[in-house]
C-alpha cells in the first residue's frame, strides 16, 4: 500500500514536470459571450494573451487582451504606441475594478510621458470597449479599435501591455513594478499576417526565469520530500529492503542535480539582472545548495549500522536533510510570488505539497503499527528446540 501511493506520487511528479509544455494557451481561452477572433497570441511576459481580428477594408482592429493584476485590486493595460516602441507616447486601454462596484471598467489613458499619466481620450476612435472579470481572477479588456490611416498603411503597430498594484485616488494608477518582465512588455504586432515580434531580450530573460523556476519546484519542492518520504516510511518495510534504500538514493541525487542546474540559472539570472535582487530567495538558495552538497557526502561517509559513529552521523543526515525539505519548500513559494505565473500553477503545487502531507500522516501511523507489532513479537522471546533445558531464553533470529 505504502509502495503504490509514493509510485501514484512520483508519477504526478513526472507530469508536472512535462505539463509546462502543454499548459494553458491563448488558443484554449474561452470568452463568456463566445466572442471568436481570428488569432491569438501568447506574450511573452506578464502572463498575457492577446486575441485580435484585423478588418483591413475599414482598417478596425478587434481586441480582446487578457491579464492578471500584480496585486488583487491593482489594474491591467493594453496599449498602442502610434510613434515609439515603449509607453511614453502610448494610447492606453486600462481596466481596474470600481472599487464600490466591483464591477471592472475600461477606461483610457493618454501617457504622453512617464510623469504625465492622466484619464483621457485617445488620439484614434474606439467606438466599443467592455471588460470583464474571468473566473480564475484575471481581467479582460474587449475593444473595437479604428487603427490610424498611416499605421494601417504599414500593417503594424507598437504594442505596449502592462499590469500594476492598485488605483489610488481619483482613478490615478500606482507604478507597476520594474522587473525584467514589465520592462520588456512590448513589440510589434503584424495586423496582416496575425504575427507579434518583441524584443528577443526580454523572451529570453522570461524563458531562463521559467526555466529556473521549473527545475526548483521539481528539485527542492517535490523531489527531495519524496526521497525524504521513501527513507522514513518504506524502509520500515521488511519485502522493501534494499530498494527503499536505492530509491531514496535516485531520488536525492537527481533532485541535487536538477537543485544544482536551477541554482546556477538563478546565478545566470541576478549576473544579467543589475539593480534587481530578491534577496531572501537568493539567501535561502544558497544555503539549500550548501547544505545539499553537505548531504551529499553523506553517501560517502556512512559508517556501518554497528560503528560507533553511526548515531552521530544519523543526527547530522536527518537534520541536514529536514532542514532542505522546509527550507526547499519555502523557497518554492517565494518563487512563485516572484515569477508570478498563472495562480494554476501555484494551486497544483499546493495540491500536491498537501497530498504529499496527507501520505505521510497515513504512513506514519501504518510504520508504526508495524514497528509496534514487531516489537511485540519480538518480546515473547521463544525458545528453540535445542535449549529448552537451558536456564536463559534464546530468541530465535527473525
Amino acid at each position: 500500500m505504502a509502495t503504490s501511493l509514493l509510485a501514484s506520487l512520483f508519477f504526478t511528479f513526472w507530469a508536472l514536470l512535462i505539463s509546462p509544455a502543454i499548459s494553458l494557451t491563448c488558443s484554449s481561452q474561452k470568452f463568456t459571450k463566445n466572442q471568436v477572433y481570428s488569432n491569438c497570441l501568447d506574450l511573452p511576459s506578464l502572463a498575457s494573451y492577446l486575441h485580435f481580428t484585423y478588418d483591413p477594408s475599414n482598417t478596425t482592429l478587434s481586441v480582446a487582451f487578457i491579464s492578471t493584476p500584480s496585486k488583487p485590486g491593482g489594474w491591467i493595460s493594453w496599449a498602442i504606441n502610434p510613434n515609439a516602441t515603449g509607453m511614453a507616447g502610448s494610447q492606453a486601454l486600462v481596466v481596474y475594478k470600481n472599487s464600490t462596484t466591483g464591477v471592472a471598467v475600461v477606461h483610457t489613458f493618454d501617457i504622453s510621458s512617464y510623469s504625465s499619466i492622466v484619464p483621457k481620450d485617445l488620439s484614434f476612435e474606439v467606438p466599443d470597449k467592455t471588460a470583464e472579470t474571468r473566473s480564475d481572477g484575471s481581467l479582460a479588456i474587449f475593444a473595437t479599435i479604428k487603427v490610424p490611416a498611416n499605421l494601417a498603411a504599414k500593417g503594424t503597430i507598437n504594442q505596449v501591455w502592462q499590469v500594476g498594484p492598485g488605483v489610488g485616488e481619483g482613478g490615478m494608477l500606482e507604478k507597476h513594478d520594474f522587473a525584467a518582465a514589465n520592462l520588456h512588455s512590448k513589440g510589434t504586432l503584424d495586423l496582416k499576417n496575425g504575427q507579434s515580434s518583441t524584443n528577443s531580450g526580454g523572451d529570453t530573460t522570461v524563458k531562463k526565469k521559467n526555466i529556473h523556476g521549473i527545475l526548483n519546484a521539481v528539485s527542492w519542492g517535490i523531489l527531495f520530500p519524496l526521497g525524504a518520504m521513501i527513507a522514513r516510511y518504506i524502509r520500515s518495510f521488511e519485502s522493501a529492503d534494499p530498494a527503499w534504500f536505492y530509491l531514496h538514493v535516485f531520488c536525492q541525487i537527481s533532485a541535487y542535480a536538477i537543485g544544482v542546474a536551477g541554482w546556477g540559472t538563478g546565478l545566470k539570472l541576478g549576473s544579467e539582472s543589475s539593480g534587481i535582487t530578491y534577496s531572501g530567495h537568493r539567501y535561502i538558495g544558497i544555503a539549500l545548495f550548501v547544505l545539499a552538497t553537505v548531504q551529499i557526502f553523506a553517501l560517502f561517509l556512512r559508517p556501518k549500522k554497528d560503528h560507533k559513529l553511526r548515531f552521530y552521523w544519523n543526527i547530522y543526515h536527518h537534520s541536514f536533510g529536514y532542514a532542505i525539505l522546509v527550507l526547499g519548500i519555502i523557497n518554492v513559494f517565494k518563487g512563485f510570488n516572484i515569477l508570478k505565473p498563472e495562480h494554476k500553477w501555484k494551486s497544483a503545487y499546493m495540491i500536491v505539497i498537501i497530498a504529499m502531507g496527507g501520505i505521510s500522516l497515513l504512513l506514519e501511523a501504518i510504520t508504526w503499527i508495524v514497528v509496534l507489532k514487531r516489537k511485540s513479537r519480538k518480546s515473547t522471546k521463544p525458545y528453540d528446540g535445542y535449549n529448552n533445558a537451558q536456564s536463559n531464553q534464546q530468541p530465535l533470529a527473525m
